[in-house]
């Protein structure tokens, strides 16, 4: 945990995986490790020796699609005859959910996210992500990166576990804000693209422009599906780069929500 000048503060011997296994998280973490603040930043015990590890155990990470109003766009352009089906589910009271990646698949904060090899238009997906207890209750918060081939999404709506689920197809990090209550509306996802030192993208949009609330969301995941160690789940992105733009190996993003911090990942050669 980090104190409110950023330092860590040790979790000795609290496993990862027994935080999102109880009711209340926060007030667990608070009585184990004694007087804490109830708003602190949570890494695993690789971050606190200096490893960039992502901050999951046995979590699975889902993801939820057409939360903005931009991603409805631009997965209706990407998809052309086959778009109506993002405007139509943009506006159902069922949103669209989606597995998104295995711990195994997930780089951390520093480390690299990956391409498809058979993908020609490829982008991040800056998007809040919650943490969720197995009892289904959110208790924190920390950024994903949403890797998507748009092509192959936009080919057909069919293929989007290929253009969504592969290896270091997402980003989680660089640790979990613990805090009960939901993230202020005007808080805003920041994310930029350097590539050989220079900003080739950058956009920003706050929270209140997503349709759906969090809690609507994981309210729709738990229906009949359960999380023994809890799960994450990726709310969506307003922030999408132009039809002309695509990731190169050597790119980093960086993708910035405050208090949470910046997850810094950079792309894999192939």
């Amino acid at each position: 945990m980090l104190d409110a000048d950023g330092r860590y503060l040790k979790l000795a011997r609290v496993e990862w995986d027994a935080i999102f296994r109880r009711d209340d998280p926060v007030g667990w973490l608070v009585d184990r490790l004694g007087r804490v603040d109830r708003l602190g930043r949570v890494a695993p015990l690789g971050a606190v020796a200096g490893e960039p590890l992502p901050p999951i155990g046995s979590q699975e990470v889902w993801a939820a699609g057409v939360t903005y109003y931009r991603s409805r766009s631009a997965r209706m352009e990407e998809s052309g005859q086959a778009g109506d089906f993002y405007d139509r589910v943009y506006s159902a009271p069922r949103p669209e959910l989606f597995f998104k990646a295995s711990p195994h698949r997930v780089a951390g904060d520093g480390q690299e996210v990956r391409i498809r090899r058979d993908a020609h238009w490829n982008v991040p997906e800056p998007e809040l992500a919650v943490c969720v207890s197995s009892s289904g209750r959110i208790f924190g918060y920390t950024i994903g990166n949403d890797m998507s081939s748009r092509d192959l999404e936009g080919e057909n709506p069919l293929y989007l576990p290929q253009a969504k689920i592969y290896d270091r197809c997402c980003g989680l990090g660089p640790c979990v804000l613990l805090q009960d209550a939901p993230l202020s509306p005007s808080t805003e996802i920041e994310m930029e693209i350097v590539r050989d030192g220079s900003t080739v993208f950058a956009g920003s949009t706050p929270l209140e422009r997503m349709k759906r609330t969090p809690e609507e969301l994981v309210e729709y995941l738990f229906r009949d599906n359960s999380f023994p160690s809890g799960c994450f789940l990726l709310t969506g992105t307003g922030i999408v780069p132009p039809s002309q733009f695509t990731l190169r190996p050597g790119d980093a993003i960086r993708i910035t929500i405050e208090p949470i911090g910046t997850l810094h990942n950079k792309v894999m050669a192939r």
